[in-house]
């Protein structure tokens, strides 16, 4: 990241956003409608005829398997395209605090409305996939989001934040394996771990440093004073929150890979006979 200042003369405005607010709330509502269209109905019919694994699962089990699948579909759709912001968009590249966020806007609109099904998916089932720390996470990214869709404000910055989807189709990978009773040493199961693992670090851990410092470097500038207590206040404690969990879940991810690795070192057996466990 560049420092603040190189930024400050290209600033837009927040009047200048080409994506209006009728345009940003219908794709909220359609992206929640598509993303609960998926959970409960494509990603059964799917999911049955490409992993004949599916139907031997329990109810509770089909059921995080369906929110995992449509977990995957949306990282995959809004990381791809956070990867394109991060490097093709000019406007928020100039000016990452008050840069055109048309097309970042665009894609966080499809993030919350896949947060906002998801939360309404962990409420229904609570009892199978409830868990307290998703709904944190979800909460925070969303409060932070609404400032983007509402007013444009640190566009580049909930684009890079979204970066970190990469890392999911992985992490739900490993559970599919898990769930299917792949062996803990398959090659399926060895290659996506480590995968796992130095993706998460990069999308998540390795970019910690720089998200902070480029923070720092606009404390007391022209544009971010312009954002107002309020944004500023949201931007530091949102950040924070979701980085002390991807610190928290680094920490277990990195522990199951390096127990994985050493027993690997450690097994004579051949890969064959190996017995299946889980990966924790």
């Amino acid at each position: 990241m560049s420092e603040a200042g190189t930024w400050s003369g290209a600033s837009s405005g927040p009047g200048t956003m080409d994506t209006n607010t009728s345009v940003v709330i219908s794709t909220v509502l359609v992206s929640f409608c598509a993303f609960q269209l998926l959970f409960h109905f494509v990603s059964h019919w799917f999911s049955a005829r490409v992993s004949p694994g599916f139907k031997r699962l329990s109810f509770e089990k089909k059921i995080e398997w369906n929110s995992r699948v449509v977990s995957t579909l949306h990282s995959l759709v809004v990381g791809g395209f956070s990867v394109y912001n991060y490097f093709f968009d000019e406007a928020t590249i100039r000016d990452p605090l008050w840069g055109d966020p048309s097309l970042v806007r665009l894609n966080v609109a499809i993030a919350s409305g896949y947060l906002i099904s998801d939360l309404l998916i962990l409420v229904l089932y609570w009892r199978v996939i409830g868990d307290k720390y998703f709904v944190i996470h979800h909460c925070a990214s969303l409060f932070a989001f609404h400032f983007i869709l509402r007013d444009g404000k640190l566009a580049y910055i909930g684009n890079f934040r979204l970066l970190a989807e990469l890392s999911s189709p992985f992490v739900n990978q490993r559970w599919f394996l898990e769930a299917l009773r792949y062996p803990k040493f398959s090659r399926a199961n060895v290659v996506n771990g480590i995968l796992m693992t130095v993706v998460f670090f990069v999308v998540r851990i390795a970019t910690i440093p720089p998200l902070y410092s480029f923070m720092y470097s606009t404390f007391g500038t022209e544009p971010y004073e312009r954002l107002g207590r309020e944004v500023q206040c949201t931007w530091l404690v949102s950040c924070a929150v979701l980085d002390v969990m991807n610190i928290m879940w680094m920490v277990k991810i990195s522990k199951g890979c390096l127990k994985v690795i050493s027993l690997l070192r450690q097994e004579e057996k051949p890969r064959g006979s190996l017995q299946n466990g889980k990966l924790d």
